[in-house]
Order: structure tokens, then sequence, then C-alpha cells
């Protein structure tokens, strides 16, 4: 089970697409798709960052474990993970890789910019 972080509770997650430079050096090398994040509460946030990096300290791969609108299980491989401590608990950040159709079937949104302008 050390492999897998599994949602338990609540609706699936939403992913967002990133263009963060720092992301295409995780990125090269991996199957077509691209790499996104998503947010989500935890009570356990630093053990679970804990367990990615003793994964990939030991080479091998964690799977995000969830479930998708449409009732099935899907899974998802972490290659980035971050815990945020707020005043309201945990906030872990997962970005994981999706190849092009689980982005299609899963219906990622896009990360905008606040600032533009609809001129």
């Amino acid at each position: 089970m050390d492999d897998k972080i599994t949602i338990i509770e609540g609706p699936p997650p939403t992913f967002a697409t990133v263009h963060d430079g720092w992301l295409l050096g995780l990125h090269e090398g991996m199957q077509v798709g691209n790499v996104v994040v998503t947010q989500l509460r935890t009570f356990n946030g630093p053990a679970l960052v804990e367990r990615c990096h003793r994964a990939w300290s030991e080479r091998s791969s964690i799977y995000l474990v969830f479930r998708s609108s449409d009732g099935l299980e899907r899974q998802a491989p972490i290659v980035a993970s971050r815990n945020i401590e707020l005043p309201e608990g945990n906030l872990l950040l997962l970005w994981v890789h999706l190849t092009q159709e689980e982005q299609a079937e899963l219906a990622v949104g896009q990360e905008g910019d606040d600032n533009d302008d609809p001129e």
C-alpha cells in the first residue's frame, strides 16, 4: 500500500494543467501526456509527502488512486508532491502525469491568468 495514495472520501479530484519550467525536467522521458496538479485536503500531509520521497529514493513509482466522476477507479503516477500547512489543516499538492486520453476523459481544466484582458 506504500506505493499508492488513495482518495477514500469526497468528490473526484480536479486537475489543472500547469506550465511551470521546472516541470519540464519531470516530464522528460515519460510517455506522451502532461503533468497536471491537484489539491487535496488531508490530515497527514507531511507523512504522504514522505511516502512519495521514500518511493522515489528507492527508484519506485507512487500513484494517486481516485474515483473519476463516472465511478471508475483510476490511478496516475505522482511526479511531485508538496504539503502546505494552513490554519484550516494540511493542503497536499500532487503533480501527476496523465496521458492525453486520460486528460480528455477527466476534463482537465486550464490554469488561467487572472490578469488577462478580454480586449
